[in-house]
């Protein structure tokens, strides 16, 4: 093996490496950001957790952050609850940092 085919393998490895964490920190965000959205609906506990997971499984489909967001918005309303779209993204952002931050702790 040549010292470039070394170079783009190690390249390639930490691509897959980088994507790994990505995907892992945004399914933590997502969870986060589900308890944070379900104790402003009221919901603790089971509950809670369940509807924390029920956002991170949305996580696997197509256009995964804006599914969660709808959803969150959508619950948010149905409730009463008042979030503008600007404090549900940016909670979302700052969910994602800590999410990051606590992936890379392991």
């Amino acid at each position: 093996m040549s010292t470039f085919d070394n170079r783009e393998e190690s390249f390639e490895k930490r691509y897959v490496h980088e994507q790994e964490l990505q995907f892992r920190a945004e399914a933590r965000r997502n969870k986060l950001f589900g308890l944070w959205a379900a104790e402003k609906l009221g919901k603790s506990g089971p509950e809670a957790e369940a509807y924390a997971e029920a956002l991170v499984t949305a996580e696997v489909s197509a256009h995964p952050e804006e599914q969660v967001f709808s959803k969150v918005k959508a619950d948010f309303a149905a409730a009463g609850v008042e979030q503008s779209d600007h404090q549900i993204r940016r909670r979302l952002d700052e969910l994602l940092e800590t999410a990051k931050a606590e992936v890379k702790q392991g």
